[in-house]
């Protein structure tokens, strides 16, 4: 959410020190417009440790190589220091890396709950995070498509806010929502996904698989592990050609489920509060104040603290 932050907000909106700010307002701005709109009673911001989990690059190297950059993005405020000194050495703009620990501090301050996880993405310890969850209704806030697997109805409902459109635009898909848009059912999302493949990612996908031919495999197959399961089935019943270009890049069906599928048993940490209670009042006001004036985010402070004053 930081990045598209960045990216929404120009640059040239600055702090008293004269450096930007465009991130860390943006991303307030963000929170409070999603807690406005989804009234919620917990609020956890989760966060990529390791970006690019060395697991996942042994299983394919392409994963996200095209991300990698050589800098590592320093420790951040407001959570457990001996994980988040090891965050990545993704591509991240010089405006924006600076930001990033402010902004986790303001939520500190706050008492917004930061959750992460040793050798893993952020859609890891989101994934866990709703895999333990047998109580509430969960709302995963994305712009990243591959948490379309995550949408369920039970035994807690789970939608997914996708704001890869930006927030004006953003879609809250259900289990069904996501039936009806892609094609196959929440379930199976990620194994469409990685046999359409995703640039983005680093995913080449199955040559010759696009969308709706990937749609169509996984509502008939439920999965990739039936369809190689049928691939190596002569009398299954897959169509020939799908069966030539499974078979073509059986290497890659064999290891990429495990990569695009998120994880569920990630080594979660979540501070201050474990289960993201949102308090009734900034935890620490006096440090929130003083990022306030150092870094000149009032406007957006407010906001957000506006929208959680709901809680009371």
């Amino acid at each position: 959410m930081y990045f598209r932050a960045f990216y929404a907000v120009p640059a040239s909106i600055t702090g008293p020190h004269g450096r930007p700010v465009n991130a860390i307002r943006g991303s307030l701005d963000m929170i409070a417009k999603v807690v406005t709109d989804a009234r919620p009673d917990r609020v956890i911001a989760c966060l990529d440790i390791d970006w690019r989990p060395a697991w996942r690059v042994a299983l394919i190297p392409s994963y996200k190589t095209h991300r990698v950059a050589g800098e590592v993005l320093p420790g951040v405020g407001g959570a457990d220091p001996r994980q988040l000194t090891q965050l990545s050495e993704e591509d991240v703009p010089d405006q924006l890396s600076p930001q990033v620990p402010v902004l986790l501090e303001v939520l500190a301050a706050i008492g917004v709950a930061q959750a992460g996880a040793p050798e893993a993405e952020a859609d890891d310890v989101i994934g866990t995070l709703v895999e333990r969850e047998t109580v509430d209704p969960v709302e995963v806030v994305t712009g990243d498509r591959d948490l379309m697997q995550l949408a369920r109805s039970s035994p807690t409902a789970v939608v997914v806010r996708y704001i890869g459109a930006g927030l004006a635009k953003a879609e809250v898909l259900d289990e069904a929502g996501v039936q009806r848009k892609y094609g196959v059912p929440a379930s199976g999302y990620a194994d469409f996904a990685l046999l359409r493949g995703d640039p983005s990612d680093g995913l080449p996908g199955v040559p010759g698989i696009g969308d709706k031919t990937a749609s169509a495999l996984i509502g008939a197959w439920g999965s990739v592990d039936s369809l190689t399961a049928a691939d190596d089935d002569p009398h299954s019943g897959l169509a020939a050609g799908p069966r030539r270009k499974l078979a073509a890049a059986r290497d890659y069906l064999d290891v990429a489920p495990r990569v695009v599928r998120v994880a569920r048993d990630a080594r979660v940490w979540t501070e201050p509060n474990g289960d993201g209670r949102i308090p009734a009042e900034p935890v620490d006001p006096e440090r929130l104040a003083a990022l306030v004036t150092e870094h000149g985010i009032g406007n957006s402070v407010k906001r957000l603290l506006d929208a959680l004053g709901w809680r009371g």
